[in-house]
């Protein structure tokens, strides 16, 4: 079968049409069933190297890319800032560079700057996969994020999907907005208006002001942590008046149909954005949505390395 896949990297859900998600949720679906095996593990990355330079600190992410790897019969290395010549006064790109040159085959890179994996992919033959760039973009988490939407609904065309917190500050929001309205679906934000930007409502996204609006016939709802590392002026006056007017909680689920899914990228600021009988209860699929992560992650893996292969032949 022809794949639709022809990009060597993966930086944004901004840069892909609605075909080329589609082939990554489908081909996700099919390394689900891996998981689901007894041996949960295929030969189809054996004798590739790759690795994971993740600048950004991270816990399931890093752990989700370097499962995906081990499973596809990868060889993977990680390397954090501590760890690397950046710590020494090397440049970002001078250090992957170096890494390049050991012949490796893909680098999936986390940084706190917004760009620096579009600027990797430009000055590098290998792959690049963006794991997270500052307040920019973060793919597979929007795409893992719609793969659980379409699994749980059937699909993602014409379902009303409402995003509550920082979007201001969320590479999450951000990929689940661009990936959700390329494949037809009605987006909804909701927060402070210091952390809304407005500018979404110009490509159609529906902008509340109050969590109830946002909650009232919403398929999915995806409750955005709240940043305090990426904050550095006051947003809003404190935490607790936060969750007091955009929580989800006991008080506010009565706006919420009781089929909803309850989404949340983790890790969840329990009692701010998130009541934990509401995080742990029978609407919430936020496990899942690590449980997904894994597939969609090896089908990154699996379009692009297959894509790197035919270019050399």
């Amino acid at each position: 079968m022809d794949h639709i896949w022809k990009k060597k990297d993966l930086l944004s859900l901004y840069d892909l049409n609605a075909d080329e998600i589609t082939e990554i949720l489908d081909t996700a679906e099919e390394f689900k069933k891996v998981n689901q095996r007894n041996v949960k593990k295929v030969p189809a990355l054996r004798g590739k190297t790759i690795v994971n330079f993740f600048v950004e600190p991270s816990t399931r992410t890093i752990l989700s890319f370097e499962l995906a790897e081990k499973r596809l019969s990868a060889d993977t290395i990680n390397i954090s800032a501590s760890t690397s010549s950046l710590k020494k006064g090397e440049t970002l790109l001078d250090t992957v560079r170096n890494i390049e040159a050991m012949q490796v085959d893909l680098v999936v890179i986390r940084h706190s700057a917004p760009g620096a994996a579009d600027f990797l992919a430009k000055n590098l033959n290998v792959g690049v996969i963006n794991a997270g760039d500052g307040a920019h973009s973060h793919p597979t988490q929007g795409l893992l994020d719609i793969f659980t939407m379409r699994e749980k609904k059937g699909s993602i065309k014409g379902l009303n999907v409402s995003i509550i917190g920082d979007i201001l500050h969320g590479r999450v929001a951000r990929s689940n907005i661009w990936g959700l309205l390329k494949l037809g679906a009605n987006v909804t934000i909701c927060g402070p208006r210091t952390l809304v930007p407005r500018e979404f409502e110009q490509i159609g996204v529906r902008v509340c002001d109050k969590i109830q609006d946002a909650l009232e016939g919403a398929d999915v709802v995806n409750m955005l942590r709240i940043q305090q590392e990426r904050q550095e002026g006051g947003f809003f006056p404190s935490t607790a008046e936060y969750s007091k007017y955009f929580a989800l909680n006991k008080r506010t689920i009565k706006y919420l149909s009781p089929d909803a899914l309850i989404m949340h990228p983790g890790p969840i600021n329990r009692g701010v954005e998130l009541d934990s009988e509401i995080a742990d209860g029978p609407q919430s699929v936020i496990l899942e949505q690590v449980t997904n992560g894994l597939a969609v992650r090896m089908g990154v893996l699996y379009l692009i390395t297959g894509f790197l292969n035919n270019e050399k032949k």
